[in-house]
């Protein structure tokens, strides 16, 4: 009879249900504000251009690795590496590392979000709109380590749920939903005066707006977009089906990851383009793009306030499926390393994650004085662990795959219920073309500003 733990680790009752929860994982926060500004930065339609080309090479071949690593080993990301070649172990420490360091600062912001969301649903969107709300709402520790509790709180109801009863049967809720809030509010903000020039400035690709600097931006937004490099494919993947086809679940996310990415543009370029009157210097805001800017933009239009509503539920949705992910493979980590039941450890992971996490947001309020590499708390999880660790865990995973267990260690394990037809781009992506972007993103986060 198979053990508790065991049947966790094939618990995804369906390809549907594991398609739905990865592309839940990848749809987050880096799509819904992250795509759309660097989109905006890098060219517009150029942009767009270039993150396909990447999406269904580099990008695929990293995902179906991890995937494949996965399932094949049935191991958590730690166990997982070590599995495939004992040497690989600090490989699985550190890749392991990764969401234990972002779970905390994300639910930090999903906290933001949902303040936002709480303030636009009461009828406060004009005072969230208002010059220095924002700086003032962060800077107080009491009202966002409230919304961070609760945030974090609501991602741990459904993890100690399991993968099949929590995982699994939200993301199906959530997912359609999500997918039809965003189609709902992207066509409603193509009808605002003047949208088209922003749609036509979003979507149209002008070769002038071409650089290095656009690739290394596309390529970066892949990690944060796709979930790579982060132990959550290996732990998903772990918990799928033997019966299911990898490459073509795996297709099947790139193109709902994609489209949410996409229609997230079509939200906030034409909006912010209306608002600002073209003035592309909007669009550049970084975080400030959502909760600064955007309230502004919704603020200014008619029926704003149900506007704001549906986007920041949607994006409320979007962080909670990435969070859900992230806590799923930590805790995935505790029981296959302690052997722990999942209430225990889930609970574990919420105390240690709120002890961090709280360090992100006294960074912002009674600590803002105390910086790391002139960086605060929260900005400095962000970038060692999105700009140092996932290139590493990425560059090395490939070299694992491609020099050392070799493609064939990946390759057996798609072909066993059908014919690998990317195989041959999969081997020269993984072995040259992947490690070389990775060298490319390590070096511009070293040495370059983008």
């Amino acid at each position: 009879m198979k053990s508790t733990k065991k049947q966790e680790k094939n618990g995804f009752g369906s390809k549907l249900g594991f398609v739905l929860a990865a592309s839940g994982s990848a749809v987050g926060l880096g799509n819904i504000w992250r795509f759309p500004y660097l989109a905006a930065k890098y060219g517009g339609g150029i942009f767009l251009l270039v993150y396909l080309i990447l999406a269904v090479t580099f990008g695929f071949s990293l995902m179906i690795t991890e995937i494949a690593i996965g399932r094949r080993t049935g191991k958590s990301v730690m166990q997982a590496y070590t599995k495939v070649d004992k040497r690989f172990k600090p490989l699985g420490w550190l890749a392991g590392a990764i969401p234990v360091i972002i779970l905390p600062y994300y639910c930090v912001i999903g906290g933001w979000v949902l303040k936002y969301l709480t303030a636009f649903a009461s009828g406060s969107g004009h005072a969230a709109a208002e010059d220095g709300y924002f700086a003032n709402f962060i800077s107080g520790a009491g009202a966002t380590t409230l919304f961070f509790a609760i945030f974090i709180a609501l991602t741990a109801i459904v993890v100690i749920f399991g993968v099949q009863k929590g995982i699994e049967t939200v993301s199906k809720v959530m997912m359609p939903v999500l997918l039809a809030l965003i189609i709902g509010i992207s066509i409603y903000t193509l009808t605002l005066p003047g949208a088209l020039d922003g749609l036509v400035y979003y979507v149209r690709p002008s070769l002038s707006e071409f650089s290095i600097k656009t690739v290394i931006a596309a390529m970066g937004q892949l990690f944060y977009s796709m979930s790579l490099a982060m132990g959550i494919m290996i732990t998903y993947g772990s918990y799928m089906r033997k019966e299911d086809n990898i490459e073509t679940s795996v297709r099947q996310i790139e193109v709902f990851d994609t489209i949410v990415a996409f229609l997230a543009g079509m939200i906030i370029v034409p909006a912010v383009f209306v608002f600002s009157g073209g003035d592309r210097d909007a669009l550049n805001a970084g975080p400030g793009l959502m909760f600064v800017t955007l309230p502004n933009v919704f603020d200014s239009m008619a029926g704003g306030q149900i506007v704001g509503v549906v986007f920041f539920l949607l994006v409320v949705l979007a962080a909670m499926t990435s969070s859900i992910s992230l806590m799923e493979t930590v805790v995935s980590m505790i029981q296959d390393r302690l052997g722990w039941k999942r209430l225990p450890s889930c609970l574990l992971v919420v105390g240690v994650s709120f002890l961090l996490g709280m360090l992100s947001i006294f960074g912002y309020s009674i600590w803002s004085d105390f910086t790391i590499f002139k960086m605060q708390f929260l900005d400095f999880f962000d970038y060692i662990s999105n700009n140092i660790m996932m290139p590493i865990v990425a560059l090395m995973t490939c070299i694992l795959i491609g020099y050392v267990a070799k493609t064939t260690y990946v390759e057996d394990e798609i072909s066993k219920n059908t014919v690998f037809r990317a195989k041959g781009m999969y081997r020269i992506m993984i072995r040259y073309i992947c490690p070389l972007c990775m060298l490319l993103i390590l070096f511009s986060s070293l040495f370059l500003t983008l």
